[in-house]
């Protein structure tokens, strides 16, 4: 058995594979960016063939570079994403509606308005919210004449992207999901661990469309596409893979990955903990049939606001330049720039908020905004990290690890260390989340060690510790709180 592992990491805006060795050590990568559709306002959608063809690409260049067999395939995917396929011709009944999007807010709120968000949150641990798969999936049904129908009668399949490339690998045989997919639909109940009928009755969606639930370390069965026949043994949503590769395996150890949006994540053993601050109860990884569990929160702007200061802004021409323009900023002025652009993340859920700068002078130029772009996702970070704080009293060790691409910017990594008052690990690999894919598929196979090995082959980078006055720090956290209480839509 050859002694290599493919992670495929399809991605909001682009889709990577990397091959690992035995020792998950990556060897070399493949990555395709893709088209981001805005047809509206607050609506974000993918050409749900472009994921497809990339995540092909990617696989066929790593194959034809190495002229390997790997031992298996894992996955990892962006969550919530929804797609929509004819079972009998494979086609995408509509673009696959990305996990940005809020199409479905007045959906949610009409929903939460007639009390069935308490439903929700009992059954799934997750919010009524259009970030979640349940009611974009609703809205595609509704678009199509017969569609209800075909879905009862199994023609119609749904799947959030793991679902859908895995359905596309192994031509039709395996329609299948993980634990961490699933748990993220709003229409999978964690306690129960199967599709939950009261959910998806009240949405009109039919359980024939759903795919299988299976664990993240299994049998997701072949791929002969590629030549040799090749296994997929590993399948985990981004945030999980990253808490996988980040070694999260005791209660009480936390991750942070920095990609587009932010998502942290704290787990909480065998025990589902029911947040009493807005944050969402989900399943970190299941093996054996048993769940992890880990309380979550979700940002959603993060990397994309340097993306925002590139692309929208025409300030930067490399997201590396805002490390030195951020340390050039004017110390004298204290700007707050609060990223809503899609409605604001955990521990808010404001699907209306938009995005806002405060405490702009005459001399506030780029090197200001970009240092706001920056500490912008430390002061989101710690909105999190007081609500897990609240939510859950433990003694382990508080360090948090951080991962993605922003986690790479050494302002914003200490600036994180300074507004958290805690110190912050980063990797030596800071591609945790495919390292979280390889590592699944690699222990289902038996290439790769139990988590307790796993874990102690984890290894730091570098400790950003905090340096800030506290009096200071607090002040800071304090004007974020306002900047956010004046962003809020209510």
């Amino acid at each position: 058995m050859s002694e290599t592992i493919i992670a495929l990491d399809q991605g909001t805006t682009s889709t990577r594979a990397i091959l690992f060795d035995s020792g998950l050590t990556p060897i070399t990568s493949a990555q395709e960016e893709f088209a981001q559709h805005f047809p509206r306002s607050g609506w974000v959608e993918h050409d749900a063939m472009d994921l497809w063809h990339t995540s092909k690409h990617c696989i066929q260049q790593i194959l034809d570079e190495t002229r390997t067999r790997p031992a298996a395939i894992g996955l990892t995917n962006q969550r919530e994403t929804t797609v929509v396929w004819d079972a009998e011709t494979g086609e995408p009944l509509h673009k696959a509606i990305v996990w940005q999007d809020r199409r479905t807010a007045d959906l949610c709120a009409r929903l939460r308005k007639d009390g069935f968000e308490e439903e929700v949150t009992a059954r799934t641990g997750l919010l009524l919210d259009p970030y979640f798969s349940a009611t974009k999936l609703a809205w595609i049904l509704d678009q199509y004449e017969g569609a209800h129908e075909m879905a009862r009668t199994g023609q119609l399949k749904f799947g959030t992207v793991d679902t859908w490339l895995i359905w596309l690998l192994t031509e039709g045989r395996v329609h299948a999901t993980d634990a961490t997919n699933a748990c993220r639909t709003m229409l999978y109940n964690i306690y129960e661990h199967q599709w939950d009928e009261t959910i998806c009755d009240r949405l009109g969606i039919p359980l024939e469309m759903l795919p299988e639930v299976r664990d993240s370390s299994g049998d997701f069965g072949e791929t002969t596409l590629f030549g040799d026949t090749i296994p997929i043994r590993g399948v985990a949503g981004d945030q999980q893979a990253a808490t996988v590769g980040q070694a999260c395996f005791t209660p009480g150890m936390m991750k942070s990955t920095y990609g587009t949006g932010c998502f942290a994540l704290l787990n909480t053993g065998e025990t589902p903990v029911r947040s009493e601050n807005r944050l969402l109860t989900t399943i970190a990884y299941q093996l054996d049939g048993k769940p992890t569990y880990a309380l979550e929160g979700s940002i959603f702007v993060a990397g994309a606001v340097v993306q925002w200061l590139r692309d929208g802004l025409g300030m930067i021409g490399n997201a590396s330049e805002t490390l030195e323009m951020a340390q050039k900023a004017d110390p004298e002025q204290t700007v707050y720039l609060v990223p809503a652009f899609t409605g604001l993340g955990a521990p808010w859920w404001d699907a209306e908020a938009r995005g806002a700068m405060f405490g702009l002078t005459r001399n506030t130029g780029p090197n200001e905004f970009a240092r706001a772009a920056l500490e912008s996702v430390g002061y989101q970070t710690r909105d999190l990290i007081e609500a897990m704080k609240a939510d859950w009293e433990t003694d382990q060790d508080t360090t948090l690890r951080v991962d993605g691409g922003l986690s790479g910017n050494d302002f914003a990594m200490q600036f994180l260390a300074d507004v958290l008052g805690a110190p912050v690990d980063r990797p030596r690999n800071l591609e945790t989340t495919a390292l979280g894919a390889a590592y699944l598929a690699g222990l289902s196979v038996g290439l790769y060690p139990e988590p307790k090995e796993f874990a102690r082959q984890w290894a730091v980078d570098a400790t950003f510790s905090p340096t800030m006055d506290e009096a200071l720090r607090e002040e800071k956290y304090s004007g974020w709180k306002d900047a956010i209480r004046r962003t809020l839509s209510d």
